[in-house]
């Protein structure tokens, strides 16, 4: 029987990571490679470090000798990395400089200019525009270094990047990097003010296409060195944070994704765009047409490790025996809140002279409490139901915090066996070149682990503490209004 396999590569801030599945989402081999420490790498990398990881990760993944009977299988390969991160090209596909990331704070300044122009250019579309985003980063790079700026062919994305190492075009990169660096996904063009109102160029801008849409195929010399069928085809990449939505199996309407690392995003899928005036949630295209809204809190499970930084698994196993805490507590480590609501000021909160025990069960609580309130948000902003969550990240792991959470959301809570962004990036690749769409690639290739559901009485305790915790924000200043209660 006729049969594919599929390469995902992961790009991330520290390393990068490649893996090997095939069409029925079996993970046949993965390999990691991790970047050398140097000073100010959340400020600029190095391009060609990424790829001579990439390469090394390929070569030793596909000289497995277990694993030389699916190199002729290989249909297809994705490329997913960080969003915001942008590299300036010469016309020979040389960098002109380091990659500037999107962990750089010093286009502050860029950022609000971007975010002032986006606001007369399209006040209903995305403008939130800060010192990540891409586009702050392309005016900074053209003011501070004109003379480099003479010699620019465009500014690319660090997936497109790699893409480029893999088939030669570098000219290319898909919707959801472009969003971003200022392209408007509603209207499906890049908009004139880039270069009317900016410094900018239309033709630095790169063509844009949907993600997973095939672009080329593997550079000959590539193929030799790999052993790779030269058919193989490369794909238009993604941001990370949707290639790990696609590898949780959020990419039906109505489905969305939490994932709780150090902080909590959430991502989901909805028929219709999304305008939140507050900018705390954007809107990415899907592969599909549909939308794509996300937000991003600084609530997560950092707090977890900072104040129980030994084994967790005796916690978790009592957690389960206290919840319903009753006490209303808010593990922020960090002044000032950016999702689900805006708030600068605020502060966490947690009752005095809670035992151990208490204080963690409480923090899993108030973080589910907050990822309620975002799901509230969206349902009344979208008009759009929310059926079901699937989840990702550390705080996975936790038996109590999923049980906390279904019951806090009355929602079921589904853990899938593979969630990195190398996974979606694989999914990815196949969804246009195996299957018909995202959807149908995802459905075949991603495998449930655990299913959470809801258990009424503890629903019913839920909502009466959820709401106190809401009341507690409104009389702090956090939130003004019950509006999304």
């Amino acid at each position: 029987m006729e049969t594919a396999c599929f390469i995902g590569i992961d790009v991330g801030t520290q390393g990068a990571r490649v893996v090997l599945m095939d069409a029925a989402g079996q993970l046949l081999g993965s390999r990691e490679a991790h970047f050398p420490l140097r000073e100010k790498m959340r400020e600029e990398q190095s391009p060609a470090g990424w790829w001579d990881a990439c390469l090394a990760c390929l070569q030793g993944l596909l000289g497995d000798p277990l694993l030389q009977p699916y190199r002729q299988q290989i249909r297809a390969i994705a490329v997913t990395s960080t969003s915001g991160t942008i590299i300036p090209i010469d016309h020979q596909h040389q960098p002109l400089h380091n990659a500037i990331m999107y962990s750089d704070g010093r286009q502050a300044d860029a950022g609000e200019i971007c975010r002032e122009a986006a606001l007369r250019y399209h006040p209903s579309g995305y403008t939130s525009f800060n010192t990540s985003s891409g586009l702050s980063k392309m005016w900074w790079f053209v003011q501070q270094y004109p003379g480099q700026a003479k010699a620019l062919y465009k500014f690319i994305h660090a997936a497109d990047y790699i893409t480029g190492q893999l088939c030669g075009r570098f000219d290319i990169t898909d919707q959801t990097n472009a969003l971003k660096s200022g392209y408007d996904v509603q209207a499906y063009e890049w908009p004139a003010y880039l270069w009317e109102q900016l410094p900018l160029q239309r033709s630095w801008l790169p063509e844009v296409v949907a993600a997973g849409a095939p672009v080329g195929n593997i550079l000959p010399h590539l193929a030799t060195i790999l052993d790779l069928p030269e058919a193989v085809i490369v794909v238009a990449g993604m941001t990370d944070g949707c290639a790990s939505q696609i590898a949780a199996g959020a990419v039906k309407p109505g489905d969305w994704n939490t994932t709780i690392g150090t902080t909590l995003v959430v991502k989901g899928v909805t028929t219709r765009f999304i305008n939140d005036p507050s900018g705390a949630l954007y809107c990415h295209r899907h592969p599909e047409g549909y939308w794509m809204p996300g937000g991003a809190s600084n609530t997560g499970a950092d707090w977890v490790s900072k104040k129980f930084p030994g084994e967790l698994s005796l916690l978790n196993e009592q957690a389960l025996s206290v919840i319903p805490t009753g006490y209303l507590s808010w593990p922020l480590l960090q002044q000032g809140e950016r999702f689900p609501f805006m708030a600068p000021q605020a502060r966490g909160f947690e009752p005095p002279e809670l035992s151990d025990l208490e204080s963690y069960a409480a923090g899993m609580e108030g973080v589910a409490f907050i990822e309620r309130y975002a799901y509230n948000m969206i349902r009344q902003l979208s008009g759009e139901p929310v059926k079901k969550i699937y989840t990702a990240g550390g705080a996975s792991n936790s038996q109590a915090w999923l049980t906390i959470r279904s019951n806090v959301l009355n929602l079921p809570i589904i853990k899938m066996k593979q969630v990195s962004g190398a996974t979606g990036a694989a999914i990815l690749a196949a969804s246009k070149t195996w299957y018909t769409n995202i959807m149908e690639a995802a459905a075949a290739m991603t495998q449930v682990a655990e299913e959470i559901l809801p258990n009424p009485s503890l629903v019913k305790k839920y909502d009466t503490n959820y709401l106190s915790f809401i009341q507690l924000l409104q009389e702090k200043g956090y939130i003004s209004t019950y509006e999304h209660a």
